[in-house]
């Protein structure tokens, strides 16, 4: 393993370890806190809204600096996000996530911090996020067909 991949490996490693620190002192690890947040009508807590815009404001930062660099630190070249469309794979995505955020209390990051407590809740979160995964994987993927298909039916 050359030098720079193992450099490319830590700086993963070690931002991945901010990134649960950082879920742990805001309190997006625990189910209450999220919830709480999303209880508009009943006893809504406000702090998480606090971490969000944080969280923009870093990336507000963070993307103005990444796009003056030529090249990352730790790579050949950046793979930003290209799309701009709103299409129904997308919509119907998003609207699945809030719908597994509000009845999981989770959302990917944090549940996966969160199995470390090796309460239930976390685990099967995580388990179920994973399946999903799955399948859309197998259910959107590049359908092709067999080499010669094209030919032996025209």
């Amino acid at each position: 393993m050359s030098v720079h991949s193992r450099r490319s490996y830590l700086t993963v490693l070690v931002s991945g370890l901010l990134f649960a620190l950082g879920l742990g002192i805001s309190g997006m690890t625990k189910q209450t806190k999220v919830l709480g947040f999303l209880d508009l009508t009943g006893k809504w807590d406000p702090s998480l809204a606090f971490v969000m815009i944080g969280a923009i404001a870093v990336h507000f930062v963070a993307i103005r600096i990444v796009r003056r660099r030529s090249k990352p630190l730790f790579g050949e070249e950046f793979h930003l996000p290209t799309a701009k469309d709103l299409d129904a794979r997308l919509l119907s995505g998003a609207a699945l996530f809030g719908v597994g955020w509000g009845l999981g209390g989770f959302c990917p990051g944090p549940g996966l911090v969160s199995v470390l407590s090796g309460a239930k809740a976390p685990i099967v979160f995580v388990v179920a996020m994973t399946l999903g995964m799955v399948i859309q994987h197998y259910a959107f993927a590049p359908r092709t067909t067999a080499p010669g298909a094209a030919e032996r039916s025209g």
